[in-house]
């Protein structure tokens, strides 16, 4: 009998495989131009009217031009951002769920005992959108007018000098507490529930000095009920270029003083890289507008896009630098 000859099972295998990355190619490629096909929403975990708030909101209103679909914004305030960034880890891993993100997201670990998701595992990041600073400032009648004489001032008699912030273990309060470690004083930081209580202390003289955004300090600046002492800036801010540096004040223990925070748009882990991709590039190109670029300035904002790589690295530099400043503080996990 004669015997037949037995078939090669490769060439069935290879073309089984060369459809499944053909397929791979074509989905990637549809989830890109097929993509938006819905309104996308944007989750912020804090109140209407912060600065998040407006700064994401004249965002997405841009990126709707662009991309033809509504970009909506969904307020979930509480527990820190816990509650906002636990429903974006929950959501769809499609894209038409993002968070608004900021440099609390990335050290909050060290200022929660637990938390229902990770800040970099459970999340697709995407870019930033903006870099902002802080302000040291005082009121306009103080006799303080540099870092100079806040230090000499606090060190002459600490017992009854003051610095004010918002709430322990915002980026205002690990500021004002980074400026006090490397000064070398011993003064009180007292927190506040708001901005305006903070202000209000100042103009009171409750407390001598304020570490606060430039966005919850400029309006006051620029009226002239409250004097910009310096910025926490690596550089002069090109809108307050009359304000110098902390780091520029001469002295050399606060030679490399800086305290930045941003924010970014990041979406639930997984999701699609073709997704992910048209995201960032819609953002890029609504960070590049002028009327964005001169709305984000106005508010104490620089526009700034980056990769997700650079995101992620953001992530994990902001949340090691405060992580050290958090724990020799002392502050305890809620």
């Amino acid at each position: 009998m004669d015997r037949q000859p037995r078939r090669s099972r490769r060439g069935p295998r290879l073309a089984l495989l060369f459809a499944a990355f053909t397929l791979a190619g074509s989905s990637s490629a549809w989830a890109q131009q097929g993509f938006p096909s819905k309104p996308i929403k944007i989750v912020v975990g804090f109140a209407p009217g912060g600065l998040g708030d407006t700064v994401v909101r004249a965002l997405g209103q841009k990126m709707s031009e662009s991309l033809g679909q509504s970009v909506v914004v969904e307020n979930a305030p509480g527990a820190g951002g816990i509650t906002a960034a636990s429903m974006v880890a929950r959501a769809a891993p499609d894209g038409y769920t993002l968070l608004l993100v900021s440099g609390q997201n990335a050290f909050s670990p060290y200022l929660f005992k637990s938390l229902p998701y990770d800040p970099v595992k459970d999340f697709s990041m995407i870019s930033t959108i903006g870099t902002f600073h802080f302000l040291l400032v005082a009121d306009k009648d103080s006799p303080l007018k540099s870092v100079q004489d806040v230090v000499a001032a606090a060190r002459r008699d600490p017992a009854h000098f003051n610095i004010g912030t918002i709430s322990v273990g915002s980026a205002q309060h690990l500021s004002a507490r980074l400026f006090a470690t490397m000064a070398g004083l011993e003064v009180l930081i007292v927190p506040f529930k708001s901005t305006g209580d903070v202000i209000g202390a100042l103009r009171g003289r409750n407390i001598q000095v304020a570490m606060e955004t430039t966005t919850g300090a400029l309006g006051q600046v620029r009226g002239g009920s409250l004097r910009a002492i310096a910025t926490t800036a690596p550089t002069r801010i090109g809108f307050l270029p009359d304000v110098p540096t902390i780091a520029e004040s001469g002295i050399p223990a606060l030679a490399k003083y800086v305290s930045e925070s941003w924010n970014g748009i990041v979406a639930p882990a997984n999701t699609p890289a073709a997704v992910v991709t048209r995201l960032n590039q819609e953002i890029a190109k609504a960070l590049r507008s002028p009327d964005i670029r001169e709305r984000f300035n106005g508010l104490g904002i620089e526009p700034k896009g980056s990769t997700p790589e650079e995101l992620k690295e953001v992530f994990i530099k902001d949340a090691a630098k405060w992580r050290v400043v958090i724990e020799e503080a002392g502050i305890e996990k809620q």
